[in-house]
C-alpha cells in the first residue's frame, strides 16, 4: 500500500467516526435549544446542514487549488482541527445559533474528504484508483459502524457529551497527522494558486475540456441529492414511524457502516476489475434505486435492515465514477477536480437537506394530507434513477 496511505484511511476513520458520533443524538439537542417536537426539529436540522454545504461549496474550490499549490497535508491538517473544534463549540452551544455558527465554521474547512481523494490520486497508479477510493468509502463505513453506536450510547449521559467525545477525537487525530502524515504532492507538481479558477464557477469552466469529467459530475449531482436524504432524514424517520430510541437508530447506522465496509473494502476492486468502470457504475446506481424505493414503503422496523443491503452494494458506483473522472485529467489538476466535486456535492447538500427534511416534515405532521414519512427516500429513488440514465448516456461516448 502507498506510503501514506495507511494514515488517509485511518483519518477518514476517526473524521467518520467523529461525525457518526453526533447523529443520534442531534434531534434532541435542537429540541432542547428550541422547546419544539420532532418534525419542527427536523426542519432546523436540514438548515444546519444545508449551512454547511453552502460554505463548503464556496470553499471546497479554494481549498482544493490550494492544496494543489502547497500540498495535502497542511490543507488536511487545518481541516481535521476545523472540525474538532467545531464539535466543541457544538456541545457547549447556549442557543440554536451557536449551532449555525458552528456548522458555518466547518463549512469552510470541511475539505477532508476532497483533500483525502486527491492525496489518493497523487499515490496510486491510474488503474488502481477504483480499488483505493473503494478503501476510503470502507474506512469511512467502518467509521459508521463505531460512531453512531457510539454516540447513541452516549446520548444516555445527555445530548451534549457525544459533541464531547467527538471533539477529543478530532483534536487526537490532529496530533497523529502532524507526526504521521508525509506529504504527497511533489514540488514539481504544483502549480500556482488562482484566485480566478479557486471559485466554484472557475472549477467548472476549467473542467470544460473534459467532456466525460461535465456530464459524470451532472450524474453525481442528481446522485448527491438522493444520497443526501439518507444523512438528512434518517434518525427523524426511524423515530416517528418506528418510534426508535436514540440507541436503536444507532445501531441502525452502524449496520450501514458495516455493510458499506463490507462492500467497498472487498467487492469494489473485484466489481470493477471484472466488470470494468462503465458497468460497475450501472449496476452500483440501479441497486441504490432498489435501496430508496423499498426503504420509502418498508413497513416495520426490523424490515428495514433488508433495504440497506441493496443501499450498501449501490455503494461500487461511487468510487468507479470517480476513477473514470480522476484518469481523464492530467496529475495537476486532480486537486481541482476533487475541489469542483466536493463543491459540486456542496451545492446540493444545500438543497438537499432542506428539500428532504421539508418532505419529510409535511408528510409527517398532524394534518399531512397523506402520511407518508418515507416521501424523501421515494424522492432520492427517482433522483437516483435519473443519475442512472445521465451516466449511461454520458459514457456511451467515452
Amino acid at each position: 500500500m502507498p506510503r501514506g496511505l495507511i494514515f488517509i484511511l485511518s483519518t477518514l476513520f476517526v473524521d467518520t467516526v467523529g461525525f457518526g458520533i453526533i447523529i443520534p443524538p442531534m434531534p434532541k439537542l435542537i429540541m432542547l435549544l428550541t422547546g419544539g417536537g420532532l418534525s419542527e426539529a427536523a426542519r432546523y436540522g436540514g438548515f444546519l446542514l444545508s449551512t454547511y454545504a453552502l460554505l463548503q461549496f464556496f470553499a471546497s474550490p479554494v481549498v482544493g487549488n490550494l492544496s494543489d499549490r502547497f500540498g495535502r497535508r497542511p490543507v488536511l491538517l487545518v481541516s481535521m482541527l476545523a472540525f474538532g473544534l467545531d464539535y466543541l463549540v457544538m456541545g457547549f452551544a447556549p442557543s440554536l445559533t451557536w449551532l449555525f455558527v458552528s456548522r458555518a465554521i466547518a463549512g469552510v474547512c470541511g475539505a477532508t474528504y476532497a483533500t483525502a481523494n486527491a492525496y489518493v490520486a497523487d499515490v496510486t497508479p491510474v488503474e488502481q484508483r477504483a480499488r483505493y477510493f473503494g478503501l476510503l468509502g470502507a474506512a469511512w463505513g467502518t467509521g459508521f459502524i463505531v460512531g453512531p453506536a457510539l454516540g447513541g450510547q452516549l446520548a444516555h449521559f445527555g445530548p451534549r457529551v457525544p459533541f464531547f467525545v467527538a471533539a477529543g477525537l478530532g483534536a487526537a487525530n490532529v496530533v497523529y497527522g502532524y507526526f504521521a502524515l508525509p506529504e504527497s504532492l511533489a514540488r514539481d507538481a504544483r502549480r500556482p494558486f488562482s484566485l480566478k479558477r479557486a471559485n466554484p464557477v472557475g472549477s467548472f469552466i476549467s473542467l470544460r475540456h473534459f467532456p466525460v469529467v461535465i456530464g459524470l459530475i451532472g450524474a453525481l449531482l442528481l446522485y448527491q441529492i438522493a444520497h443526501d436524504a439518507n444523512p438528512s432524514t434518517w434518525t427523524y424517520y426511524t423515530m416517528e414511524k418506528f418510534h426508535w430510541s436514540e440507541a436503536e437508530v444507532g445501531w441502525s447506522i452502524a449496520f450501514i457502516g458495516v455493510t458499506f465496509a463490507i462492500v467497498q473494502a472487498g467487492m469494489v476492486g473485484p466489481v470493477v476489475a471484472r466488470l470494468g468502470e462503465k458497468r460497475a457504475s450501472y449496476i452500483g446506481l440501479a441497486f441504490y434505486v432498489v435501496g430508496f424505493v423499498s426503504m420509502a414503503f418498508v413497513p416495520r422496523g426490523w424490515m428495514i435492515y433488508a433495504c440497506i443491503i441493496p443501499f450498501a452494494l449501490g455503494t461500487i458506483a461511487n468510487p468507479a465514477i470517480k476513477s473514470i473522472m480522476s484518469s481523464a485529467v492530467p496529475v495537476t489538476m486532480q486537486g481541482e477536480l476533487q475541489g469542483a466535486i466536493a463543491s459540486m456535492a456542496g451545492m446540493t447538500a444545500v438543497i438537499a437537506p432542506i428539500m428532504m427534511t421539508l418532505l419529510f416534515s409535511y408528510y409527517s405532521a398532524a394534518g399531512a394530507p397523506v402520511y407518508f414519512p418515507g416521501a424523501p427516500f421515494l424522492a432520492a429513488g427517482l433522483l437516483t434513477f435519473g443519475a442512472l440514465i445521465v451516466c449511461i448516456l454520458v459514457l456511451r461516448l467515452k
